[in-house]
């Protein structure tokens, strides 16, 4: 065989090999929900489930609070990214397109507030949240993802900005388009990709996100989806049948969502690869 056949082959391999240890996981998850209850304690562990059941389904779904979780959590994670992409689109513009004092050091101070641990910012973000009289209300919860999501929008959406040619606004603006008309009818349509790679990993951020919802968010019928998860672990156990199949019906909206932006996402992580 070539070489250059023997390392094609190589790396498939270890390509397989890759995809196929960060899927278990899901599969794992998967296996255990549609396993009879019999099967999720024993001491053996077949990857294979024997006897498939679609009973921890229908008991997660009807969990009280599913639907009401579900829909804060969609509330929860479409605002703060239509927030996000709307602010971080009129940081990101400035910071791509026009030369200002102190424009490096607000270049930084994004960077630093994306490296800001969520953990960090716990404490402060809940006074803030208590002053405003925003505790257990989802435009609060909206106002913290929005807060969590907007330094990396601005600062993706930069070089996405500064990966489109500059020329184009200009020939456009030469031809009569103002600023604002150029960018609109020339540099927004190339930057759709960009928007949708960021809005996609924004939605991912605000959709699992656990910490600042259990913490902030006090009444059960304000709880988010993984806050009502943590609902199937009481004082008596753990149901692992209800865990596993409420978990995989939690990852189909993102799952879908992805499915659905998949070719632009790609197309903007490539784009967003030209220029930092």
């Amino acid at each position: 065989m070539p070489r250059a056949g023997v390392k094609k082959v190589v790396v498939s391999a270890v390509g397989v090999l890759a995809a196929a240890f960060f899927a278990f996981p899901t599969y794992w998850m998967i296996s255990t929900a549609l396993k009879p209850s019999d099967q999720l304690l024993s001491d053996s562990y077949d990857l294979v489930p024997f006897g498939v059941t679609f009973r921890h389904f229908l008991d997660g779904i009807g969990k009280a609070g599913f639907t009401t979780a579900l829909g804060n959590s969609v509330i929860a994670a479409l605002g703060a990214v239509a927030c996000a992409l709307v602010a971080g689109l009129l940081a990101a513009v400035p910071l791509a397109r026009m030369r200002f004092r102190g424009r490096k050091g607000f270049v930084l101070l994004v960077l630093v507030a994306q490296m800001a641990p969520f953990e960090a910012l716990l404490i402060p973000m809940y006074l803030l949240m208590r002053d405003l009289d925003l505790l257990d209300r989802l435009p609060g919860l909206i106002l913290v993802y929005f807060g969590a999501t907007l330094p990396f929008t601005a600062w993706t959406l930069r070089g996405f900005i500064r990966g489109i040619p500059a020329d184009l606004e200009e020939a456009a603006m030469v031809d009569g388009c103002g600023r604002w008309s150029a960018f609109r009818r020339v540099t927004l349509p190339l930057l759709g990709p960009g928007l949708v790679a960021t809005s996609v990993f924004g939605f991912i951020t605000a959709w699992n996100e656990f910490l600042y919802a259990l913490t902030f968010m006090q009444s059960e019928d304000k709880f988010t989806l993984p806050v009502w998860l943590s609902g199937f672990h009481t004082q008596f156990g753990t149901d692992w049948g209800g865990t596993m199949a409420a978990s995989t019906v939690f990852t189909l909206p993102v799952l879908i969502f992805f499915l659905v932006v998949q070719r632009n996402l790609v197309a903007g992580l490539t784009a967003g690869a030209v220029k930092g």
